[in-house]
């Protein structure tokens, strides 16, 4: 059987499930493309609005994307990602399973299965999803206005708790690349309302099991007054809320530093304090950017990309890209392993880049020597006097 053939007959055997309310989910594996990070996608119907849609769920290493698509947009997508991308697909109906796999010489393979148990659909359009951080039992959530006494999260803070949830998630992946127990101090660079501080110390408390001493950082003494409240009526005893500045904090021991949103040179600041006290793990989500588009917009350097940077929204994101990319290679010139993703959806923050750091040892001089040169090449390409971080670091 020809190879256009085979994938026709398996489309029709989609098409087919799915007129007949069959369908019941599909998988996509082996993935050969390029985008970073993906590892799996996975399809089942969905009922939204009385409509039913094809719910694609993007599995990547540190998160999972959601996408709705009407039925024939969904099944065109799929007809190019298993031509181009996947090398397997198996499609699961109420009693069948069915494989299309695309062998080394490029030709495609169907095989069926009849299964043992007849399948059930799920048309449910919010499926529930086991969260590290569970809402049931926790104070300090209540006291958050998060959930309600009895511990349901409220309507409006929904949002909230799967940002909060999220970042749990994506710190446990990276926890696991440390050595066992080694979390000790934590900082919380810019705390806030404390929402991840809590949420870090109960995960680590009570789930790790580890006797961690978590500090929060934060300017605003009401904010710093409040968290320090909420901590004692949570009997959070190893937990606590300082003010200041993050250029200020005096560095002590600290084994993992986290800065979120902190705007625009405090970012370096919180890298720079993570740096001199050796922490295991520094994980940053930058804000703001100025200082690389100040120095971008005063040199005003002609090059190739000229032509996206005399526009103001280009500019803005081509300096966040260099910010946060010297920030990476400055890391790794100190010995971290570095990892720059996407950590949430546009729908939650705008701001949605983490950049982390995981010491490892340090580079070779010959590495060390190629990030420099790196670092000055790429500050002349675009006209940058200095970095702050660099300037920090005195390097």
């Amino acid at each position: 059987m020809e190879q256009h053939q085979v994938l026709l007959q398996f489309f029709n055997l989609l098409n087919e499930a799915i007129a007949t309310e069959n369908f019941v989910k599909l998988s996509l594996g082996n993935y050969q493309g390029n985008e970073s990070g993906l590892k799996n996608i996975y399809v089942r119907p969905t009922l939204i609005k009385r409509k039913r849609m094809l719910s694609f769920t993007y599995r990547y290493q540190t998160r999972d994307i959601f996408k709705n698509y009407a039925i024939q947009e969904g099944i065109k997508l799929l007809e190019q990602l298993v031509e181009q991308d996947f090398k397997i697909c198996t499609l699961f109906t109420v009693d069948e399973e069915i494989i299309i796999e695309q062998q080394k010489k490029g030709q495609f393979r169907l095989r069926k299965k009849e299964l043992a148990k007849p399948q059930q659909i799920d048309l449910s359009h919010d499926k529930a999803k086991q969260r590290l951080i569970k809402p049931a039992g926790k104070d300090y959530l209540h006291a958050l206005k998060i959930t309600d006494a009895e511990g349901n999260v409220f309507k409006n803070a929904q949002d909230k708790y799967r940002q909060v949830n999220q970042y749990i998630e994506i710190l446990h992946s990276l926890i696991k690349e440390l050595p066992a127990g080694s979390i000790q101090n934590v900082v919380d660079m810019g705390s806030g309302k404390g929402y991840l501080t809590f949420a870090l110390y109960d995960y680590l408390h009570h789930q790790l099991k580890l006797n961690a001493k978590v500090t929060g950082v934060e300017f605003r003494e009401d904010l710093v007054a409040l968290c320090n409240d909420i901590a004692r009526e949570s009997k959070f005893e190893q937990l606590d809320f300082v003010q200041g500045t993050i250029q200020n904090y005096e560095v002590g021991n600290i084994d993992l530093l986290i800065a979120l949103h902190a705007c625009d040179t405090a970012t370096d600041d919180a890298i720079f304090k993570g740096i001199k006290a050796d922490a295991g793990l520094i994980v940053v989500a930058p804000c703001c950017h100025k200082q690389i588009r100040r120095e971008m917009e005063k040199h005003k350097v002609r090059n190739e990309v000229s032509f996206l940077t005399q526009y103001g929204i280009f500019m803005e994101r081509q300096a966040e890209m260099v910010t946060d990319g010297i920030r990476a290679l400055i890391l790794e010139y100190f010995g971290y392993k570095t990892k720059v993703f996407e950590f949430i959806s546009d729908a939650h923050t705008p701001k949605n880049v983490l950049v982390v750091g995981i010491k490892r040892h340090a580079p070779s001089a010959e590495r060390k020597e190629e990030i420099l040169v790196a670092l000055k090449n790429t500050k002349a390409y675009f006209g940058i006097g200095y970095h702050q971080l660099e300037k920090l670091l005195g390097m």
